[in-house]
């Protein structure tokens, strides 16, 4: 957890994870979600729109849509749908990925 989190975290026994954050190790409680887990590692915006705007995780129930990382490769995944776990490699998403199939951003 770091420091500068703006949640405070409360007495928990259970066992730690880490993952990568655009190369950066980060350790979170195991059986939270990947939103929960960014959001207390800094709180930061997890993506930015193609205006160059910070997005995070606002809704954590998979509606928003702010909180798009990318995962082991995988372009649009909804950090506040997926739980975290140990070894998963988390990138920020900047702008538009290309549409399967197609040049287009």
């Amino acid at each position: 957890m770091n420091i500068a989190s703006r949640f405070n975290v409360l007495p928990d026994d259970r066992q730690t994870v880490q993952f990568t954050l655009d190369g950066e190790i980060v350790t979170a409680k195991q059986g939270i979600s990947l939103a929960a887990a960014l959001l207390a590692q800094s709180g930061t915006a997890s993506r930015q729109t193609v205006n160059g705007a910070g997005r995070t995780a606002f809704c954590m129930m998979g509606v928003c849509f702010d909180c798009m990382v990318n995962v082991d490769g995988v372009p649009n995944t909804q950090a506040c749908m997926v739980t975290v776990r140990d070894g998963m490699r988390v990138t920020r998403q900047i702008g538009l990925r290309p549409l399967e199939g197609s040049n287009d951003v």
